[in-house]
């Protein structure tokens, strides 16, 4: 059981069921409206977009997962230059039992003008002050499927284009 939950429990996990209003938000996806933080916000585009692209529609709303400990759950990407580590993610699919296919995100700077993907790892862990340079997401091809019931805290981030939904 995650978060320390004894193995009475018999409720369901809260960040399943954020997870599963992500998808379905993103399913119904409208047009941009206020900007709050919640990860309930609807429709998809009321958490503040982190680009100033507001002509396109936002199809992803972009979070973060937390574990027991509160460290922020990570998987890895095919890259380049960097240790190819995110912290950021789009759902997917949401199965039965509360498991969900999550696309990994590219962390990327845009402040100079150009994407530099923004390497949050620091040898064997996540340097949370990288964090703070990230400013923009890209979608990868790689995706980690996971128990949502693992996670103690879902934080959304914000609401996007990645230009991945079908037209």
């Amino acid at each position: 059981m995650g978060c320390g939950k004894k193995d009475d429990f018999k409720g369901k996990s809260c960040v399943c069921e954020v997870v599963r209003a992500i998808k379905d938000i993103q399913d119904n996806a409208e047009d941009v409206c206020e900007c709050p933080s919640n990860c309930f916000l609807e429709p998809l585009g009321a958490i503040s977009p982190s680009s100033k692209r507001r002509h396109k529609r936002p199809d992803t709303r972009v979070f973060t997962l937390k574990t027991a400990d509160g460290t922020p759950f990570h998987a890895f990407f095919k890259g380049d230059d960097c240790a190819c580590v995110s912290i950021f993610f789009r759902v997917e699919e949401v199965f039965d039992n509360c498991c969900a296919v999550l696309r990994v995100l590219l962390p990327v700077n845009r402040k100079d003008g150009r994407d530099k993907v923004v390497n949050l790892a620091d040898d064997c862990c996540i340097d949370l002050k990288k964090v703070c340079e990230v400013d923009f997401f890209l979608a990868t091809d790689d995706c980690v499927t996971v128990d949502l019931n693992c996670f103690c805290a879902v934080q959304c981030i914000a609401d996007v284009d990645l230009d991945v939904c079908e037209d």
